[in-house]
This record gives C-alpha cells, sequence and structure tokens, in this order.
C-alpha cells in the first residue's frame, strides 16, 4: 500500500464522515419539524425503528412484550389493556371488534 493509497481512503472516509454529519443534521430538523407540528418526535423514532423491522419479527416482539406485561399485571386492569392482550389472543377481525367495542363502552371512564 502506497502513501497516495492511504491518502485516498482516508480523504474518502473523511469526505463519508462529513456527509453522515449533515444528513444526520437533516434528520435533526424533520424531527423538530414533526414536534412543532404536533407530533411526539420519541414516537416518531419508535415507530421508525419499528418500521426496520420485519414484520413477522415485529409482531413476535410485541406478542412477548404483552405477554410479559400480563405476567406482571401491567395490563390486566386497564380497558386498553385487556383489548391488547385479546388481541394478541385472537384473530384480527375479532380483535378489532373488540377493541372497538371496548372503545365504545365508556362506562370504565370516569
Amino acid at each position: 500500500m502506497t502513501n497516495n493509497q492511504l491518502q485516498a481512503i482516508i480523504s474518502r472516509i473523511e469526505n463519508l464522515e462529513n456527509d453522515k454529519a449533515e444528513i444526520a443534521q437533516d434528520i435533526k430538523e424533520v424531527y423538530a419539524e414533526a414536534k412543532s407540528n404536533g407530533f411526539d418526535p420519541k414516537i416518531i423514532k419508535k415507530v421508525v425503528s419499528l418500521r426496520k423491522i420485519e414484520a413477522s419479527k415485529r409482531a413476535e416482539e410485541q406478542a412477548l412484550i404483552a405477554t410479559y406485561l400480563e405476567a406482571l399485571g401491567d395490563l390486566a386492569d386497564l380497558p386498553l389493556g385487556k383489548a391488547a392482550l385479546d388481541a394478541v389472543r385472537t384473530p384480527a377481525s375479532k380483535a378489532k371488534a373488540t377493541i372497538s367495542a371496548d372503545l365504545d363502552d365508556d362506562s370504565d371512564f370516569i
């Protein structure tokens, strides 16, 4: 390897690092725009992160989270928690009906 080759590699890396910093700043500005429009940037970051995961793996992860929360009793006492747990255990069409019914029944809310 010659000095010219090394210098070219270092130069390319430096240019890519500069590009990366510019892109990071652009992303930061988009999150700020989202916040100014009333969106929660932390939730948007989570959604972006979740969308990177394959749908089947994401569903498996969400089912495990629901299972763990249920085991801890963190969801069982809440109407939406009950609907979420039912959704994990039932087919999608039945789950939608269950969630809708729970949302329509506001007797649990004061």
